[in-house]
């Protein structure tokens, strides 16, 4: 009788257990696919607990279209959407306007936000902490490095011999991989700018680390051996270690000038209140190192990629650039600032390049408050992803997107309005400070490519957009000076 009671209390309580945490579960979930809000949610789904949509956002589409994650959903819930990604939510703008909105309104309605995994893996602290006079100094920094005076002064003819050096490298082998081996054009370059390294052996090294850190950028937050995000946070350790011992040892020499970021830094840090720490200063040269050199990688496979399946864009491109050298007076020189602000098509070309390429994947901005966004609420906290490639590839703002067509820039009835809807590095206060450096980069390597080379694919390949542009089997060419034949 004692037996039969404790055992149907014991399955009371039991009950009672499982109860609780079904109910527990379902509130949770409840709360996960209808989150709280003080007013109205944008459309969209937050997909399942933590991993929300994560997994179709990180899928590759086929194609250089926009990806299916924002085709689906535009379509089904118009352009601007909630959803949930790498474990937050988030509202996703595809909408020119609201782009726009965003931009115009840095530090009153949105701040910095990258993703969790993001933070993490290039520095909470210097991601979250970089406004007001910090955020200023960051700019001074990046600006001391890619601002438009030390581009006209210093970095063009920098710029071009390192391109030029590592196309004639790329000359004499059987095949390059466009794909993975672009950042080798000015990593070298970069590296001596922000840390001094006169070696390439040593700036060599600092790459591969990259190459992992790269890898996982966009890797679920998962810290186990052997997952993306794992082998990513060791590189990102590795890095550090070198751009830790580089600062450590201009912190013990602080009277020896190399003309390089590492100066500005060491300045700053033995200051009397400085506005850094080493660590911040660690984690921001790492940002800057990346940003200025991985992001691109796409970009100029997407422009070799381009040229080669347009020839009339070539032959154009080409007579463009070998009249302005036989109009150059003063014998063989490098290009300088105004031959290349005169080079109206091969800019146009660029554009082109750029807007096809989309080499950021989103602009990650955070709510300060909550915001009211075309009758829609987005509550404090949220993380808002400004789309520019979902505008880029808008057949309303430009006709036939997908074609790789450099004369539509030239167009001066379309132009303006294709101008303001072009927002590849952002805008506002936040504008990418390296958008100069981007364009004058891209420039000069067609400048040198189509007057001095010849290339052809060694075999078919397509592109894929993911988090970026890919060629998951390289992008393979044989590059050749042009007096040389092709067998």
């Amino acid at each position: 009788m004692h037996l039969e009671m404790d055992i149907s209390v014991a399955q009371y309580v039991a009950l009672c257990g499982v109860t609780l945490v079904i109910g527990w579960l379902v509130h949770s979930v409840y709360k996960w696919i209808s989150p709280v809000c003080n007013g109205v949610l944008p459309p969209g789904s937050m997909g399942f607990p933590i991993i929300g949509e994560t997994l179709d956002f990180l899928k590759a589409s086929s194609s250089l279209d926009i990806p299916d994650f924002y085709k689906q959903r535009m379509k089904r819930y118009g352009p601007v959407f909630k959803t949930s990604l790498l474990g937050q939510p988030a509202v996703i703008s595809t909408d020119a306007e609201v782009n726009r909105f965003v931009f115009q309104h840095e530090e009153t309605l949105f701040s910095i936000g990258y993703p969790w995994a993001v933070t993490k893996i290039f520095g909470e602290k210097s991601i979250e902490a970089a406004h007001g006079t910090i955020h200023k100094f960051v700019r001074r920094c990046a600006f001391t490095l890619f601002g438009l005076q030390n581009l006209k002064e210093v970095l063009l003819p920098e710029m071009e011999g390192a391109v030029r050096e590592r196309l004639a490298a790329w000359a004499t082998k059987p095949s390059v991989d466009v794909r993975g081996d672009a950042p080798d054009i000015l990593f070298e370059l970069v590296t001596r700018k922000c840390l001094g390294f006169d070696s390439s052996t040593k700036s060599g090294k600092l790459r591969n680390k990259f190459d992992a850190l790269f890898s996982g950028l966009f890797s679920f937050p998962i810290y186990f051996p052997g997952t993306t995000f794992y082998r990513c946070m060791q590189a990102r350790k590795n890095v550090q270690k070198t751009v830790r011992d580089t600062l450590a040892e201009r912190l013990g020499t602080p009277g020896k000038k190399h003309g390089d970021l590492l100066d500005v830094i060491v300045e700053e840090l033995q200051g009397e209140e400085p506005l850094i720490s080493e660590d911040f200063a660690i984690d921001m040269v790492s940002m800057l190192l990346f940003s200025s050199v991985f992001t691109l990688s796409g970009t100029i496979a997407v422009a070799f990629k381009s040229l080669h399946d347009n020839p009339d864009v070539l032959r154009s491109l080409e007579k463009e650039n070998q009249t302005m050298l036989k109009d150059r007076k003063g014998g063989c020189s490098g290009l300088t600032w105004e031959e290349y602000k005169s080079l109206t098509f091969t800019n146009q070309v660029t554009n082109e390049i750029i807007r096809i390429s989309n080499a950021v994947v989103g602009v990650f901005r955070k709510t300060l408050t909550d915001v009211q966004v075309n009758g829609y609420t987005i509550p404090a906290g949220w993380q808002v992803i400004v789309n520019p490639m979902a505008v880029h590839l808008n057949e309303e703002l430009f006709e036939d997107p997908l074609k790789f067509n450099p004369w539509r820039w030239m167009d001066e009835s379309k132009r303006s309005a294709m101008l303001k809807n072009f927002l590849p590095f952002g805008a506002g206060i936040r504008v990418c400070p390296a958008a100069d450096f981007v364009k004058l980069f891209v420039t000069l390597t067609l400048h040198i490519l189509v007057t001095e080379y010849r290339w052809e694919e060694m075999k078919g390949t397509d592109e894929f957009r993911s988090a970026d542009v890919m060629f998951p089997q390289g992008y393979h060419i044989r590059l050749r000076p042009k007096d040389d034949q092709m067998n």
